[in-house]
């Protein structure tokens, strides 16, 4: 079985960065999205993906954000991936894909099967799907748990991971109930909204890995 997949989302500090690439983590998560509290403006994104060594990925998150600001982010910033978390239709992530090198990623909220299946929508315009929980005051980043159980014995299109709730406690348990190859954790690695506990991320990655070893 092939190594997990860790990504530790919505870091805002170099400290938390370098918290991250040090425990294992194999993605990093820049959030743009002013009504997050893990918001970070063009400028600062960029600062922090400067930190980001070559071998971890670095995830740049928005929500429906317009082509021309889109257009922007990716230039200044340079992720290696664009994690798409609104409304956004297949359309635009094929364009995003036509026009440049980066992996596409599409979040989606998860509450019954059916949203699994509508979900494949996305097979020929995503590189990933990251299923997460519904949608609560934010599209993301709120702790709220996805029920395992809606993935049991779901045919995946793509490739994909695993969101919503997720923190040290609870993520040896994903892994062995889902198979989750990604498994992707903000709110729950932090000691107040916006701030990352550097030992919550080392806890975090190190639970990921060994589940993942235990399954092999």
């Amino acid at each position: 079985m092939s190594d997990q997949l860790i990504k530790i989302c919505g870091l805002t500090t170099g400290d938390t960065i370098d918290a991250s690439v040090d425990a294992g983590a194999t993605h990093v998560g820049l959030v743009h999205f002013e009504k997050s509290p893990r918001h970070l403006s063009i400028a600062e994104a960029a600062k922090l993906r400067s930190r980001v060594p070559d071998h971890v990925q670095v995830v740049l998150l928005t929500v429906n954000l317009q082509p021309k600001p889109t257009s922007e982010a990716l230039q200044e910033i340079q992720p290696d991936v664009l994690q798409l978390h609104g409304a956004e239709n297949p359309e635009w992530l094929a364009l995003i894909r036509q026009n440049s090198n980066l992996e596409v990623w599409k979040a989606v909220g998860v509450k019954d099967r059916g949203a699994l299946e509508r979900a494949a929508k996305y097979r020929d315009s995503a590189h990933r799907l990251l299923y997460d929980a519904a949608a609560g005051a934010l599209p993301g980043g709120n702790g709220l748990a996805l029920d395992w159980r809606l993935l049991l014995n779901h045919r995946h299109v793509l490739p994909w991971g695993l969101a919503g709730g997720l923190g040290p406690h609870n993520v040896a348990d994903a892994i062995r109930y889902t198979g989750a190859p990604l498994v992707d954790a903000s709110s729950g690695l932090e000691s107040e909204p916006g701030k990352k506990d550097p030992a919550k991320i080392a806890a975090f990655c190190k639970a990921a890995r060994e589940a993942r070893a235990k399954a092999a």
